[in-house]
């Protein structure tokens, strides 16, 4: 695979366009503008950041285009029925398995390009694990979001249970009940469009993926 040199100027366009469309015969008409747009230059990406990382010690890694979510929706329950989804998603982790948990996100959109970190929505029993670490390491997790301070990033608290769960009682009124509530522990930044379209990219997902080790490192440690 080539090195990854930046995205052309088509590929956002390309997902504009498909949101308007959503057709096979007209994705079917497009295909090479998404193989060759998108997904040849994201595949590069991922295999440019996985040597960088394995060269800095990062425990991160793709597995090539299998790191990269299918374009197809998943429309069986959906109410929504457009077959296409219309943004490009990658992962890497430590394994490098999509269902690994602890994991960095690369998102392509027209509409809001962004790289991502930590443990989104993670099954009960990952979830479960994490709480139980800020609960008896306190000191610990304060040292961890410090360091994401330190390297400008901070929890995404969006998306937060309103009772603290069942054996954390203890935390109420204190910024650790406000941890344990979250039902994802992630850190995000955004990727202007004019980034996407430079060979530095590599540069820019790395030093957000070294900034962001010490949420992924926290996380590792509680689900061993």
């Amino acid at each position: 695979m080539a090195a990854f040199t930046g995205f052309g100027k088509d590929a956002l366009k390309f997902f504009t366009a498909l949101k308007f469309h959503q057709s096979r015969e007209w994705f079917e008409e497009n295909r090479a503008l998404y193989e060759e747009g998108v997904l040849a230059p994201l595949t590069s990406l991922l295999d440019d950041l996985t040597a960088r990382f394995a060269a800095e010690k990062i425990p991160l890694r793709a597995d090539g285009k299998r790191s990269i979510f299918r374009i197809h929706r998943d429309v069986r329950f959906a109410k929504d029925k457009s077959p296409y989804k219309t943004h490009a998603g990658a992962v890497m982790t430590r394994s490098g398995r999509k269902d690994d948990p602890g994991l960095l996100y690369i998102h392509l959109s027209p509409e809001g390009c962004f790289v991502a970190a930590g443990f989104h929505m993670p099954e009960p029993e990952t979830l479960s694990r994490i709480r139980t670490h800020i609960k008896a390491k306190p000191k610990q997790f304060d040292l961890m979001v410090a360091a994401l301070k330190r390297g400008k990033l901070a929890l995404n608290e969006e998306d937060s249970l309103s009772r603290l769960p069942r054996g954390f009682e203890e935390l109420k009124d204190t910024h650790y009940g406000a941890a344990v509530r979250l039902k994802s522990f992630i850190v995000e930044e955004p990727v202007s469009d004019a980034a996407t379209r430079k060979a530095s990219l590599v540069d820019t997902v790395a030093g957000f993926a070294a900034r962001a080790m010490p949420l992924l490192k926290f996380g590792w440690e509680s689900v061993v």
